[in-house]
């Protein structure tokens, strides 16, 4: 008994030994085809402004902000193929909410993202059109890592950010952010205000 014991082991070694070694799987990503950079204009009636966006993007108005109404001129662009959504909110400048509206821009980078982000840097803005405002960059596995606010200081004010519907992870979105980066800036460098 304990000779065939042996005997089984033995034979067992030596057919595990000549089995052909597998090596596991590569840890990767999708491979990501982006369509061509091609415009067009965001020039509906009513609105308080107009700019260029991707034509890979679908516009519709939001209509809902955290159960209540949204702003007459909020809109949404959507990505498709990328699974995002870029926000666009818009505010009439007051006599009185300026200060607020841009303390309100601040605050939504800050205190959403303080915690995940490994760095968030802003900088000035000022278009050809003559739009100033501030854009940010944020790090590290946020929801959003580009968000910025235009405004004319006495009029408009305009605020935009782009999330995606998925796990925030850096590594893996840093090539669609990058890609849609640039539509964004696009889109701020083509952003007019129209008289109301």
């Amino acid at each position: 008994m304990l000779l065939r014991l042996i005997l089984y082991i033995s034979v067992l070694a030596i057919v595990a030994c000549n089995s052909p070694y597998t090596a596991g799987k590569k840890r990767g990503y999708f491979k990501i085809d982006f369509p061509e950079k091609e415009y067009k204009l965001f020039e509906e009636a009513g609105y308080p402004y107009t700019f260029e966006y991707p034509v890979y993007g679908v516009v519709s108005r939001d209509t809902t902000f955290f159960d209540t109404k949204a702003g007459d001129w909020w809109i949404n662009i959507d990505f498709p193929h990328f699974n995002g959504r870029f926000y666009v909110t818009y505010k009439p400048v007051t006599k009185n909410n300026f200060d607020s509206l841009v303390n309100d821009g601040y605050k939504l980078v800050y205190r959403k993202n303080t915690d995940v982000s490994t760095g968030i840097l802003d900088s000035t803005i000022s278009t050809p059109n003559g739009v100033e405002g501030v854009y940010f960059s944020l790090s590290g596995n946020t929801a959003t890592a580009n968000q910025f606010f235009l405004t004319d200081s006495t009029r408009h004010f305009l605020r935009g950010a782009l999330y995606f519907d998925a796990s925030p992870n850096e590594d893996s979105l840093s090539i669609v952010n990058d890609f849609l980066k640039k539509d964004l800036m696009h889109l701020i460098n083509t952003l007019k205000w129209k008289n109301r």
